[in-house]
C-alpha cells in the first residue's frame, strides 16, 4: 500500500468520533418516530388524523326553536326532547331560562324542564344569561347550565344589551353561584368568525372571550360562527389563536350553514383537535339578533359525515332523522337536513 493511500485512511479517533455522531442520529430519529411516527419522516401527504369518537351536543330544542315565530306547543318540545335522548345523545340543550319578554318561544321553559323524560347519562343543560335565570333553573332541578357571551361590542349589545366587559362581569354572579350548587357551567363565545354589525372580528379576541370564560370556571368553551360567514380558512385562524391560550379538549364548535360551508369548518376544527360538536336536529335555528343567521347544520348531516369517517358518535342515524322529521312536521316547513331530504327520495 503506497504512502498516499496510507494518508488517506482516517484515524481510529476519527472513525470513532464518526461512529458517535451516527449513533445520536439513530438514537434522535428513534425519539422522532416516538413521537410523531414514521410518516413525520416520510412526509405525509395525507389529512391530519381527526377524534376517534365526538361528542354531539344537540341545541335544537333551545337554539333550533327559539326563532320559530309560532309558538311551538309545549308537549311537542318534550316529545322532541325525548326522541333526542333515545337516539343517543348525551348532551341535549332543552330551552332558555329567560324573559318571554325577549325570547316568547322560551316562555314555558319550567314547564319544559319538568316534563321531560330524564334518561340516565344524558344531560340536558339549560341557557342561563343572568344570575336570576340561573336560581329559576337551579330550582327547577336543572343539573348544567350555559351562559352566552360574545367576541363582538355591538353583537353583545344585542343580544344581552350589555358590553363584552361587563356580560363577563354579570357571567361571574353566574358561574360562581353554581359553583356553590354543583352546577357545571358551559360557555358560548358567539361570532367568532363575523358580526353582522361589525364585520370580521379578530381571532385575537376569540381567544381571550374565550380564556376568560374558561378561567372563571366554564369546563367548556363553545366557539360559535353565529351567522355561518366562516370558511375552513378563517375557522383555522381563529382556532390557532385559541389554542394558544386554551387546551382543544375544552372546546366545541357551533356552526351555522349559511354559507354551505358548517361541514367543512367542523372538519377543519376535528382536524386540529376538537372533538365536540354541537348541531341542531333538521338544521333547526337561527339567531333572532343576528340578520341573516339561518339555521345551524344539521345533526343527521354532521353524523353521516362522522359515521363516513369512522368515528364513533354513539348516535342512531334514523332514529335522529325521525325526531326531525316530527319536529318538521309540527312546524309545517321542510327538513333542511341534506342527508334527511335524500333518504326520503328512496
Amino acid at each position: 500500500m503506497t504512502r498516499e493511500r496510507l494518508s488517506r485512511r482516517p484515524s481510529a479517533t476519527t472513525t470513532m468520533s464518526r461512529l458517535l455522531c451516527r449513533a445520536d442520529v439513530f438514537s434522535a430519529l428513534k425519539a422522532f418516530c416516538r413521537s410523531y411516527g414514521v410518516a413525520g419522516i416520510r412526509g405525509s401527504s395525507g389529512p391530519p388524523p381527526c377524534p376517534q369518537k365526538v361528542k354531539i351536543v344537540e341545541v335544537g330544542p333551545r337554539d333550533g326553536l327559539q326563532n320559530e315565530k309560532a309558538l311551538v306547543p309545549t308537549q311537542v318540545k318534550i316529545e322532541l326532547i325525548n326522541r333526542l335522548a333515545r337516539a343517543g345523545h348525551c348532551a341535549v340543550e332543552v330551552t332558555s331560562f329567560v324573559s318571554p319578554k325577549w325570547v316568547p318561544q322560551m316562555a314555558d321553559h319550567l314547564e319544559v324542564v319538568q316534563g321531560i323524560q330524564r334518561l340516565t347519562g344524558v344531560s340536558y343543560p339549560v341557557l342561563t344569561p343572568n344570575l336570576k335565570g340561573f336560581q329559576a333553573a337551579f330550582q327547577a332541578g336543572c343539573k348544567e347550565v350555559a351562559i352566552f357571551g360574545a367576541a363582538s361590542e355591538s353583537f353583545s349589545q344585542k343580544n344581552i344589551n350589555c358590553s363584552i366587559a361587563e356580560s363577563l362581569r354579570r357571567f361571574e354572579g353566574v358561574v360562581e353561584a353554581a359553583k356553590r350548587v354543583g352546577v357545571k357551567v358551559r360557555g358560548y363565545v358567539s361570532c367568532v368568525c363575523g358580526c353582522p354589525y361589525e364585520g370580521p372580528i379578530s381571532p385575537r379576541t376569540v381567544a381571550e372571550v374565550a380564556r376568560t370564560m374558561y378561567q372563571m370556571g366554564c369546563y367548556e368553551i363553545s366557539l360559535g360562527d353565529t351567522i355561518g360567514i366562516g370558511t375552513p380558512g378563517s375557522v383555522r385562524l381563529m382556532l390557532e389563536e385559541v389554542l394558544k391560550v386554551l387546551p382543544a379538549d375544552v372546546l366545541a364548535i357551533h356552526c351555522h350553514d349559511t354559507y354551505g360551508q358548517a361541514l367543512p369548518n367542523i372538519l377543519t376544527a376535528l382536524q386540529m383537535g376538537v372533538s365536540v360538536v354541537d348541531a341542531s336536529v333538521a338544521g333547526l335555528g337561527g339567531c333572532p339578533y343576528a340578520r341573516g343567521a339561518s339555521g345551524n347544520v344539521a345533526t343527521e348531516d354532521v353524523v353521516y359525515m362522522l359515521h363516513g369517517l369512522h368515528i364513533e358518535t354513539g348516535l342512531d342515524l334514523d332514529k335522529l332523522i325521525e325526531a326531525g322529521n316530527y319536529i318538521c312536521d309540527h312546524l309545517n316547513r321542510q327538513n333542511m337536513s341534506k342527508v334527511s331530504q335524500a333518504k326520503a327520495k328512496r
